[in-house]
C-alpha cells in the first residue's frame, strides 16, 4: 500500500511561483511513475505533469510546459513540482498521484494511488 501526502500549496500572485511537495510511503516507491493531476472547481481532473520511475523521463501537458518542471527525489521519496510564472488559470487542487506498473502517462485512469490533494490559488 502507497500514501501520498502533498504539501506546499497555498496563495500566491500571478507570475509568482510555488513549489509542491509529494511524500510517499512504502518501500517500492522508487520503482512508481508519479504524476501531477489538477482540479478545478466545477472542471474534470486534468494532468499536470509526470516523471518515469529512473527521473529520466518527464511529461507535461501543453498548458503548464516551460513553467512547471517535475522532479523525484528517491532518497526522500518525495516527488515535487515547480511552478514558475504563476497564472491565474493555474488555480485548483493539486493531487500527486503513483502508477505501480510504471505504464502511466497523462490518463488519470492509469494511477492506482492517489493523495488528498493541496489547494494551489493564483490572484490576479
Amino acid at each position: 500500500q502507497v500514501q501520498l501526502v502533498e504539501s506546499g500549496g497555498g496563495l500566491v500572485q500571478a507570475g509568482g511561483s510555488l513549489t509542491l511537495s509529494c511524500a510517499a510511503s512504502g518501500r517500492t516507491f522508487r520503482t512508481y511513475v508519479m504524476g501531477w493531476f489538477r482540479q478545478a472547481p466545477g472542471k474534470e481532473r486534468e494532468f499536470v505533469a509526470a516523471v518515469s520511475w529512473s527521473g529520466d523521463s518527464t511529461y507535461y501537458s501543453d498548458s503548464v510546459k516551460g513553467r512547471f518542471t517535475i522532479s523525484r527525489g528517491n532518497v526522500k521519496n518525495t516527488v515535487y513540482l515547480r511552478m514558475n510564472s504563476l497564472k491565474p488559470e493555474d488555480t485548483a487542487v493539486y493531487y500527486c498521484a503513483a502508477d505501480p506498473k510504471r505504464s502511466a502517462v497523462g490518463g488519470a485512469y492509469e494511477y492506482d494511488y492517489w493523495g488528498q490533494g493541496t489547494q494551489v490559488t493564483v490572484s490576479s
